[in-house]
């Protein structure tokens, strides 16, 4: 059983920073990890992901502000936020997708106040 456990979140003012961790318990081969958020009454859209090999792919409404990054070992995810925006308050989840399943971390609230 894999398990993703999220960090970072919490209270920012609209043009601040924060950096988020999602780290993956174990030895795990994933094929790619990425960031997803969820809004109050939204559905949960993709944020941004990483895949193996090192590509990287952003939604529309975060490019050119948050970065996606991953450790050698390919089981720490970071998102690093920079110029949030009230509207990126959401709850923000990770995953890992592994050859024959994909894990969810539980997530972490950001709130980017105004």
């Amino acid at each position: 059983q894999v398990q993703l456990v999220e960090s970072g979140g919490g209270l920012v003012q609209a043009g601040g920073s924060l950096r988020l961790s999602c780290a993956a318990s174990g030895s795990i081969f994933s094929i790619r990890m990425g960031w997803y958020r969820q809004a109050p009454g939204k559905q949960r859209e993709f944020v941004a992901d990483i895949t193996r090999g090192g590509s990287t792919h952003y939604a529309d409404s975060v490019k050119g502000r948050f970065t996606i990054s991953i450790s050698d070992a390919m089981n720490t995810v970071y998102l690093q936020m920079s110029s949030l925006k009230p509207e990126d308050t959401a709850v923000y989840y990770c995953n890992t997708v592994l050859p024959s399943s994909t894990y969810w971390g539980q997530g972490t609230q950001v709130t980017v106040s105004s």
